[in-house]
């Protein structure tokens, strides 16, 4: 297990998976970002200069339009939803945190001293609540009735990473129900570190004065902006994971799969870190868990030889 501890730990260590493993021409399955990424030649970059204050204002509403928020001042562009959930761990202090887990582990890191629940159950007298929907590593999703429900009594912080290019609850965010939204996963650019919380004016006031008032990058601004206008681009790659989602499925016809999201797969399989390795033999990066040996989450192949490879690497398990 120690030789795997550092690629538990997040996705896209391709570098290490190189040195430890060997091969070249890896193909990183290990992330849940999509492997298309919007093609952003051609827009003006803004390297050399910062970013204008109406610019910034633009990618505001341009992504309120796509996660069908009517007031753009409700939503604040961030550096990456995982800076985000440390800032509002200083704004949303709270007494008696909770985070849904099995999760994504920068929630449990934000809120350090909270304390773990199950999916779909009742966090009892917690006054904060952390989960992602849907959630990761298994694609589950909670209600969104459960969540309006829960904000009643507790403040509510929804990850919603995974779940475009559908709505979420962004449109009904709260000072009470506050949603997380990233920009690089569906769009396959997480480079850019772009990312937004949506909420009501006590949040999103804290929220931007602790970012000041450069909060991302020229760059930032202008692929974001590009990207939540074309609307064309963003169906075909709805499109696109959806075609390839099945046909990853068929690949995975052998293993016993328990989750289930657009950009992901979650495999279960008494000897998954051995074939975390074996894969790693192919030059074919996925994630494995450290408190769940027997899982595997399995990202989507960019094309017909990613999946030809994953296929060939899959029939000749032992086992």
């Amino acid at each position: 297990m120690d030789d795997l501890a550092e690629f538990c730990a997040h996705g896209g260590r391709v570098v290490a998976a190189a040195r430890a493993f060997g091969g070249d021409d890896w193909i990183d399955l290990s992330t849940g970002i999509a492997p298309w990424p919007y093609d952003h030649g051609g827009h003006d970059l803004g390297f050399d200069r910062l970013p204008e204050p109406g610019e910034l204002a633009e990618l505001e509403a341009a992504a309120a339009r796509a996660f069908g928020v009517v007031d753009p001042a409700r939503v604040v562009a961030v550096p990456g939803t995982d800076l985000a959930l440390r800032l509002l761990a200083m704004i949303l202090p709270a007494e008696r945190p909770a985070v849904v887990r099995p999760g994504y582990a920068g929630h449990a890191a934000a809120w350090g001293q909270a304390r773990s629940v199950a999916a779909h159950t009742d966090p009892g007298d917690a006054d904060l609540l952390v989960l992602a929907n849907p959630a990761n590593p298994d694609g589950r999703v909670t209600p969104a009735d459960q969540l309006r429900a829960l904000a009643q009594r507790m403040t509510v912080v929804v990850d919603e990473a995974y779940a475009d290019p559908a709505p979420g609850l962004a449109a009904e965010a709260s000072d009470r129900l506050v949603v997380l939204r990233s920009f690089g996963k569906f769009h396959g650019l997480p480079g850019v570190r772009l990312g937004f919380v949506i909420a009501g004016a006590r949040v999103t006031g804290a929220l931007r004065h602790l970012l000041g008032d450069w909060p991302v990058s020229s760059a930032a601004v202008a692929i974001g902006s590009a990207a939540y206008a074309d609307r064309a681009w963003i169906a075909e790659q709805a499109e696109r994971i959806d075609t390839v989602g099945t046909l990853l499925d068929l690949a995975l016809t052998d293993l016993d799969t328990i989750g289930h999201a657009p950009l992901f797969r979650l495999v279960r399989t008494r000897h998954a870190h051995r074939l975390f390795r074996h894969l790693c033999r192919h030059a074919i990066l996925t994630r494995p868990f450290a408190d769940r040996p027997d899982r595997l989450r399995i990202g989507l192949p960019r094309d017909g030889a990613a999946l030809a490879r994953l296929t060939t690497a899959l029939m000749e398990v032992d086992r």
